[in-house]
């Protein structure tokens, strides 16, 4: 049995790179997977449009690649044939598409981002859906290495493979350095976040007042956090203080400052985005330039991301999850995972907002690399190699995350469909009012009703005011003298009939 699975689609391949450029993509592959064999690891490539190889795993050839329902369909026979310990899913989206889950906190006519495309259904038992609800449960170590959309030759996807095939662990001192980076604005939530991963906020930057060129090294550190604003095809971050946005950081300014190992957990707006840019003419996402440059995983939103301005929440917390998971001496692969698991764990509902969080934030890298040296495990019986030892430690470790992932899939209460506001009550017409204002938004600003999927009903007692959501609200606008469309997402929980709690994100 494999430990690892490589799933690609050799037809989208060959349209990018004619049959001279496939052949170079298979030798980078035929590298990674030697590579992988020293390390202990059985690693397998499979063709998704390959129609023996499909009928063998007992699925159906994925004839057109852009063809979402049938991708997930195919990998997931794959990976219920083979049962790999990681999912590699090599290439960008116009060789194996990622998902276009509906955006739960789609909220019109302000808000234009209704898609959250991601790849967290492939990291699911469940068949496909467009309802984010359906994954809150995930179970499987998924990664992408993403070559650049539209490309014609393949030297980006061999330099990522050559990355993948090369990693080397280092100690944890190695990632206790990091570059941290904020808006003005978010400086406070960003503080947090740094103190719950690092222990210090010592080397926080802020924009404006730093970047987006940083010449005393600060980005060779090799633990990246940034929480700074992101824009659609945008190969550049921004800062905020009042009504500036400056640029904090641009694919140009990554060039050759970003070391090798380096790992990533990039908040921005659209900072996981894979644009294509050799369409538009226009330079490579921050996310591929990271890559490019032997980054070893960063993780990242595809979508808008939210999160508080003063406290921590959605995308700070995904983020931390990830890093600390990766600290923690876990693959970058299963740091996600994890990180998917605990977010979910973390909140007793999952609002509109939480459920897009979940959906966007995606994974890029080889899903097996360990940056952390691992600890060895002590004791081992005579005759047991460290291999063999390893694969069981990781068997048990998966099936303690597919428990879990099950169990949250099971019991999680969740946003459901949108639902009629119908007639509500002065005091919860006079409650949204007033948490529209304190967004920042007009205090006549139109709410979207949802009901709430799973949520347990106490029959009588307090307990129920506390566990029991019938409905959430939610808002998206923004706020008046803001440039550039900041906007703010405002989400309203009502238990019956009276609303009982609320939250502020800003677009990141």
């Amino acid at each position: 049995m494999e430990d690892k699975i490589i799933v690609t689609h050799r037809g989208a391949l060959t349209g990018k790179y004619q049959a001279k450029g496939l052949a170079k993509i298979r030798a980078g592959l035929a590298d990674l997977v030697a590579a992988d064999k020293k390390r202990g690891f059985k690693t397998a490539i499979v063709y998704l449009d390959d129609a023996r190889t499909m009928k063998r795993l007992g699925a159906k050839a994925l004839e057109d690649a852009a063809d979402r329902p049938s991708a997930k369909a195919a990998i997931d026979k794959v990976y219920k044939a083979l049962k790999p310990d990681y999912l590699l899913i090599l290439g960008a989206p116009d060789v194996v598409p990622q998902q276009d889950l509906k955006n739960p906190a789609y909220s019109p006519p302000d808000d234009d981002d209704q898609p959250a495309w991601g790849d967290l259904p492939y990291a699911c038992d469940a068949p496909y859906s467009r309802d984010t609800a359906h994954f809150v449960g995930p179970t499987r170590v998924v990664g992408r290495l993403p070559d650049l959309m539209s490309a014609e030759e393949p030297s980006y996807l061999l330099s990522l493979l050559k990355t993948a095939a090369n990693w080397t662990s280092r100690q944890a001192g190695d990632y206790a350095p990091y570059f941290g980076l904020s808006t003005d604005e978010w400086k406070g939530s960003t503080r947090l976040s740094l103190n719950n991963i690092f222990g210090n906020t010592d080397s926080l930057l802020l924009a404006p007042r730093s970047g987006p060129k940083y010449p005393s090294g600060q980005l060779r550190a090799r633990m990246h956090f940034i929480n700074c604003h992101g824009g659609s095809a945008a190969p550049e971050f921004y800062g905020q203080q009042g009504n500036k946005y400056p640029k904090s950081l641009t694919t140009a300014a990554t060039a050759r400052t970003i070391s090798e190992g380096t790992v990533a957990a990039i908040e921005c707006c659209y900072g996981g985005q894979l644009y294509d840019s050799n369409t538009l003419g226009i330079d490579m996402p921050i996310c591929q330039s990271y890559l490019l440059q032997g980054t070893y995983g960063y993780f990242g939103s595809t979508t808008i991301a939210y999160g508080p301005a003063k406290e921590n929440g959605a995308a700070d917390l995904i983020c931390q999850y990830f890093l600390l998971n990766v600290l923690d001496g876990a693959s970058i692969g299963r740091a996600a995972l994890m990180a998917r698991q605990q977010f979910v764990e973390h909140n007793s509902q999952m609002d509109p907002v939480d459920l897009k969080t979940l959906a966007q934030f995606c994974l890029y890298g080889d899903p097996s690399v360990h940056p952390v040296t691992q600890p060895v495990s002590p004791g081992l019986p005579k005759g047991v190699a460290a291999d063999h030892a390893e694969r069981f430690l990781r068997s048990e470790r998966r099936e303690k995350l597919k428990l879990n992932g099950d169990f949250l899939q099971k019991t999680k209460p969740t946003a459901s469909k949108r639902r009629s506001t119908g007639r509500i009550s002065t005091t919860t017409k006079t409650a949204l009012s007033n948490i529209a204002k304190r967004g920042g938004l007009s205090q006549d600003q139109k709410f979207v009703a949802f009901g709430v999927k799973g949520a347990k009903m106490p029959k009588a007692g307090p307990a129920k005011a506390a566990t029991a959501p019938s409905r959430y609200y939610v808002a998206v606008g923004t706020p008046k003298g803001k440039a550039y469309g900041r906007g703010i997402a405002v989400v309203a929980k009502e238990v019956g009939g009276r609303i009982i709690d609320y939250r502020i994100y800003h677009q990141h």
